[in-house]
């Protein structure tokens, strides 16, 4: 039976921001967290690119169940962008496909280029992503030197700033929604000053509800459990509720906790008039539920307690 446990993983529920460190793919780095962590179950909240680093929200267990809502929750990033230079991947990792020996671009130049990224903006994702077309990934396909035609899609960069600029290199703060492209936005940036960009650095700096100063790195997890256990980088774990502390709360008697559990929509006093909402009972989250259409709240994802 312990032989068992040992294989499934140990039953570990909540959330570890980590700051990915560059060169790894957020799948590696999910895998090396969920090994430390010694967890049955892991998830990640939505991929960084190997090159990036920063904020990546994974979790354990039961916390996999509020994944969804950090992926689709919008994000921060500082990049630094090379003028000169287009790749094939958008970033300092591709082959040069072009290149701008004798170019002029001042900062205002750059500030009014910018401007067009500003709001709801439609962006063709690029050929070197995990989108996946007919169950195959792009980047695997772009791999091969397939080239296919892909379908813009609608997002929202709420700022773009320029922090610096000094000789060839500048850099940007950027607040985007989902699924946005940080490369795409390099090349196209580029592309509008007539002399090719790409990314040589990029950091994610806040995924929804989590920042920097949430992160802890893998190297630190691994000293921490070396000199104490499990015990003291369980202490890491964020509770899975606080990646959706942007929803209401619904504090539930264990009575009416009952039915809810058993899928059944209640009616409770004082509820939202629609949308998510977080579910307690008595003072233990116990999952997300939502609004129906007859003002009553129902479960949408239960956490096993």
């Amino acid at each position: 039976m312990e032989q068992q446990r040992r294989r499934k993983g140990r039953n570990v529920n909540g959330i570890v921001v980590l700051d990915k460190e560059q060169g790894l793919s957020s799948n590696a780095a999910l895998q090396q967290v969920k090994r430390l962590y010694e967890a049955n179950k892991a998830g990640h909240t939505g991929s960084l690119d190997p090159l990036a680093t920063g904020v990546l929200p994974l979790c354990l267990g039961e916390a996999t169940k509020v994944s969804q809502f950090l992926l689709d929750s919008d994000k921060k990033y500082r990049a630094r962008i090379k003028l000169g230079e287009r790749t094939d991947t958008g970033d300092s990792a591709g082959v040069v496909i072009e290149r701008s020996d004798d170019f002029s671009v001042s900062r205002k130049m750059i500030e009014q280029a910018l401007q067009q990224f500003k709001g709801a903006i439609a962006q063709v994702p690029p050929m070197y992503s995990a989108l996946k077309v007919n169950g195959v990934p792009l980047y695997k396909m772009a791999r091969k030197g397939t080239v296919i035609e892909r379908q813009p899609r609608q997002i929202t960069i709420y700022s773009i700033e320029l922090t610096s600029f000094e000789d060839s290199e500048l850099e940007v703060e950027i607040a985007c929604s989902k699924g946005t492209y940080i490369r795409t936005i390099a090349d196209d940036l580029g592309q509008a000053l007539g002399c090719g960009a790409h990314i040589v650095a990029l950091r994610r700096t806040q995924a929804g509800v989590f920042t920097e100063q949430d992160c802890v790195s893998r190297q630190y997890l691994e000293s921490e459990k070396e000199q104490a256990g499990l015990e003291r980088i369980d202490q890491f774990l964020i509770p899975m509720d606080e990646a959706i502390g942007d929803l209401p709360i619904v504090v539930l008697p264990s009575v009416t906790a009952a039915f809810i559990k058993n899928g059944q929509p209640v009616l409770v006093r004082h509820l939202p008039e629609e949308g998510l909402v977080r579910l307690y009972e008595e003072e233990q989250f116990i999952g997300i539920g939502c609004i129906n259409d007859d003002g009553m709240v129902a479960p949408r994802r239960l956490i096993a307690t």
